[in-house]
């Protein structure tokens, strides 16, 4: 979540005039995350989300991960509902961008995660994975190793020295990536993007998964990859022996990874890193200029890649 587009209380009025949700009581943006632009808005009803899209995010897809929350909330899965206009769309425009409103979860992120947080989570992800490796809804991964590419060869037109120490790993790592990278492993929708923003708990409970933008067709064993890796690695200590066995605790309740995944998942683990890395020192570098966005610190994820890079047995 951030706030890339201004709007005004004006502008969030007209807006919802289209819908039959009660009149605007309160707003105020979200400046947490780096994708879209959001806010929080108070009705005479209840609370929403109006979700402003910004470029990463084709509007083409935007039924796909619409439809996937849909989906997901019929089978009692706790994510926001996507909220329909009294012409029956979901996706309308605000300040010619695409919008949404979405109902509001309660619940806060984890500050200081801890055990019991991450086998919350690993159950958490067997069981979306088990509503969505049976769907009909199809999306490819737009963020795959050919895409961290393009990011990085991007990044490396900065003529600023400082980031030189990060190409020198990446080129290495994306070369071994792309002769390593499994295949044939089993897929699910995965939700792909499992920070800590987008898992909300109340009394250490999940309450909640929100911010679906980066949903796609992929190994279930990358979602457990990438799910690790924000979950299970703290700054100052490194990886955390506790929160991943109690992550894959949580995950071996519902579902089991099979042999395959357990040989691939150091491989996963390095792209998974990298993948958030390269992201991360894109938007480093390439700032938006006035955009109210808190950016993330890049070496953390390549603290994690090279902490991947020297364990790679990590067990199940």
């Amino acid at each position: 979540m951030a706030v890339f587009t201004k709007v005004s209380k004006e502008d969030i009025e007209s807006f919802l005039k289209n819908y039959s949700i009660g009149e605007l009581m309160s707003f105020e943006g979200i400046v947490e995350g780096i994708e879209n632009t959001n806010y929080k808005i108070t009705t005479i009803n209840q609370q929403y989300i109006l979700t402003i899209f910004e470029k990463r995010v084709n509007p083409d897809e935007l039924p796909f991960f619409m439809s996937l929350q849909k989906e997901l909330v019929a089978h009692g899965f706790d994510c926001p509902l996507p909220i329909e206009n009294n012409s029956g769309l979901i996706i309308n425009k605000i300040k010619n961008k695409s919008a949404v409103i979405i109902s509001f979860l309660s619940g806060e992120k984890i500050h200081s995660i801890l055990p019991q947080h991450c086998k919350e989570v690993g159950s958490m992800v067997a069981r979306f994975t088990n509503i969505t490796k049976t769907s009909k809804l199809k999306r490819v991964n737009g963020l795959n190793i050919n895409t961290w590419e393009t990011i990085f060869n991007k990044c490396k037109e900065t003529k600023e020295q400082s980031y030189n120490h990060y190409f020198n790993k990446l080129e290495n790592e994306l070369s071994f990536l792309r002769n390593n990278w499994p295949t044939n492993l089993p897929k699910a929708i995965i939700h792909g993007d499992l920070f800590q923003d987008n898992v909300f708990f109340k009394n250490d409970k999940i309450s909640g998964v929100i911010d679906f933008y980066f949903s796609c067709e992929d190994f279930i064993a990358y979602e457990l990859a990438l799910t690790i890796n924000a979950w299970c690695f703290d700054k100052k200590i490194g990886f955390l022996h506790k929160n991943y066995s109690s992550l894959m605790e949580g995950f071996n309740e519902y579902a089991s990874i099979d042999i395959n995944e357990k040989k691939s998942l150091n491989i996963l683990l390095r792209g998974a890193a990298v993948r958030i890395l390269v992201t991360r020192l894109h938007d480093s570098i390439y700032q938006p200029e006035g955009a109210l966005v808190i950016l993330k610190d890049p070496r953390e994820y390549l603290e994690i890649l090279e902490w991947h890079q020297k364990n790679t047995d990590i067990i199940i």
